[in-house]
């Protein structure tokens, strides 16, 4: 491979975590509640699968183990925010900083402990013969799932009823109520769903992209998630390209110091928390004019019978 093959290969792969937590994050505010847990969900994602994984060795039982860990957190969410309508930004601060500090205790015992894992690879014959595409051949079957879950959360937020539902929930729930669409179960289904893609980004960055447990490991990827949700504008195929951009770039400070580029270190740690803000600013920017496209009724409670 040469070099650009190499930074786009690492680029996916550094990627797809912030792609799964950004899907994850989409759902949420889709059905209007926000999730500042993402970071915090991640790591308690990350330490209950190398707990389980250096425990059982079996590498379904670790994921079914971590769904539920993770989905739970989502559901003490979903009950914080939707059930006793407390303040969403406070909840998700809580649920990172309860995942954080439990993840630190729970993450002693396995500090340090190679994950000796094996994940399996899809490997498409056809792609070989095609040089540029050549890395797709290589891809493990996490990579490929999230690409395939892009794809179906698009059609199903954009192409089918339920997903016009969702919108509605996340617009106007008053009106959702009024025409029988259950706005609790909706709002608790997709948090809950949410908060177990988050934990799928925690599982992968420990599985498959360093498989070795390390306080606080994330290093602020759940806060990047959280910063591209806006950056696709609530659009799971836009997360797709927008994650695997952030991908190439923590990748690209990565092989800048191996080929010894005279660029201290802690400013190519950086590059991907600059491009964040600029990003951000630019994308501000640009549809400054333009009519927002965020859930109209994002962060706000809904009291049955309330009117708007």
């Amino acid at each position: 491979m040469d070099m650009v093959q190499l930074i786009l290969a690492a680029a996916i792969s550094g990627g797809t975590s912030l792609l799964f937590a950004v899907l994850g994050g989409i759902l949420n505010e889709k059905a209007g509640v926000i999730n500042l847990g993402t970071e915090g969900i991640m790591l308690i994602g990350a330490v209950i699968s190398a707990i389980f994984y250096l425990q059982t060795e079996n590498l379904f039982v670790t994921f079914l183990v971590m769904l539920v860990a993770s989905g739970l957190l989502g559901l003490l969410h979903a009950f914080l925010c939707i059930t006793i309508r407390a303040n969403q930004i406070v909840s998700g601060l809580a649920v990172t900083l309860f995942g954080t500090g439990l993840s630190a205790y729970l993450g002693k015992s396995v500090a340090g402990v190679p994950i000796p894992v094996s994940i399996p690879k899809i490997e498409p014959s056809l792609l070989d013969s095609i040089p540029f595409l050549s890395i797709f051949s290589e891809l493990d079957i996490f990579i490929w799932m999230s690409i395939a879950l892009s794809i179906i959360l698009y059609l199903y937020m954009y192409k089918t009823s339920w997903g016009l539902h969702l919108k509605a929930v996340g617009d106007n729930p008053s009106t959702s109520d009024a025409m029988g669409i259950s706005v609790t179960a909706f709002r608790y289904f997709h948090v809950v769903v949410g908060a177990m893609l988050m934990g799928v980004a925690g599982f992968y960055l420990i599985m498959v992209y360093s498989p070795n447990w390390i306080e606080g490991m994330t290093s602020g990827r759940g806060w990047i998630a959280i910063a591209l949700i806006i950056f696709a504008r609530w659009n799971p195929i836009y997360a797709l390209f927008g994650a695997y951009f952030f991908g190439g770039l923590d990748s690209l400070g990565f092989r800048m110091q191996i080929y010894n580029f005279d660029i201290p270190s802690y400013f190519l740690k950086m590059i991907p928390y600059l491009a964040t803000i600029l990003v951000l600013m630019f994308s501000g920017w640009k549809n400054r004019h333009k009519p927002s496209i965020e859930p109209k009724s994002l962060g706000n409670p809904y009291f049955r019978e309330q009117r708007f």
